[in-house]
């Protein structure tokens, strides 16, 4: 294999942020649609939350829905009901999102292993039953409605909601700050001590590290990009359906970090774009979609068993082509 192209690769991991705008940029023009471009960065970028606890810390939560509809459901109420501009509202959801996932990840990181799943899928359900309830502020079983962000003006650009290409890369600047902070953190010696405790928690904290602070700070840090994810779902949909909220949503994110590669910076977003691609084209062929798609997904799980992207990596670090770098 020529070295050309092994340091192109290398040189591609090395600034993976910048590659990832880069293809994310013209990943619209490579859609049937521009709502479906969308979808995948809004999902992709709750599969890179998630994948902070599930692939680089080995914490298997089945609670993160929660983050996501809290996210959605703040950013919501504060434009409903306090007629705060889009932009603020959506630092609220974010906030909320983050306040929860320090509850939530104080009482969860008390457990190991499937205590730990259970735990937070408990807590999840309970900010669902909570927030299903709270029928004056949340609309109760018809979700939350009435969300109307704004048209900014940057100079000349008029940048409006109504239009998916100006909807996209509006919220294609969020999602480009959530990842820049996501690489910082997996490239400092924070993101080497949650890796760690991945591979061995009882070695981990023999060597002197607060294993039970690291896991609730990434608990949090993930919640809060699970959070944004919300908000910009709000922003896209202008309502913020109740299922948001739901264990099923939470599954979803298991499902496209193992799809796209779990551990690694740009799979949860293949993942993510796989799984609502397949989703999108059979739902029109069949009304038995989940069943099509889930078999689907255990055929890529067998045949892929690090994922889509995880595999591909995989391959191009045992042939010496990528020098240990997170792509």
């Amino acid at each position: 294999m020529s070295d050309v192209f092994k340091d192109g690769v290398n040189f591609v991991a090395r600034h993976r942020v910048g590659a990832v705008l880069a293809f994310l940029l013209v990943f619209p023009l490579l859609m049937p649609y521009e709502a479906l471009a969308v979808n995948i960065l809004i999902f992709g970028l709750y599969a890179v939350g998630f994948n902070l606890v599930f692939g680089y810390t080995g914490m298997l939560s089945f609670g993160h829905a929660a983050f996501l509809g809290v996210g959605g459901y703040l950013t919501g109420i504060s434009m409903v009901f306090f007629n705060l501009h889009w932009l603020p509202a959506i630092v609220v959801g974010v906030l909320a999102a983050l306040l929860v996932g320090l509850v939530m990840g104080y009482i969860a990181i008390r457990t190991r292993g499937i205590y730990f799943s259970m735990v937070t899928l408990a807590l999840g359900q309970i900010v669902y039953y909570t927030f299903y309830k709270a029928e004056k502020w949340t609309g109760g079983e018809n979700g939350f409605r009435g969300i109307k962000p704004e048209a900014i003006d940057i100079g000349p650009v008029h940048l409006d909601f109504l239009n998916p290409m100006s909807k996209y890369y509006i919220l294609l600047f969020f999602v480009a700050l959530a990842l820049w902070l996501v690489s910082r953190v997996l490239a400092s010696p924070f993101g080497s001590v949650i890796e760690a405790i991945r591979e061995n928690e009882k070695r981990t904290a023999a060597c002197g590290y607060d294993v039970d602070r690291a896991k609730l700070l990434v608990f949090v840090i993930s919640a809060g990009i699970c959070g944004l994810a919300g908000s910009l779902r709000a922003l896209h949909l202008s309502v913020v359906p109740v299922d948001s909220l739901h264990y099923l949503q939470s599954g979803q994110a298991v499902m496209m970090c193992l799809l796209g590669g779990m551990g690694t910076f740009f799979g949860p977003f293949v993942g993510a774009g796989v799984f609502l691609y397949l989703e999108d084209v059979v739902t029109t062929l069949t009304r038995y979609w989940m069943a099509v798609v889930g078999l689907l997904f255990m055929a890529l799980v067998l045949f892929f068993p690090r994922g889509i992207w995880g595999t591909w990596m995989h391959t191009l670090v045992k042939r010496g082509v990528l020098k240990g770098a997170h792509a």
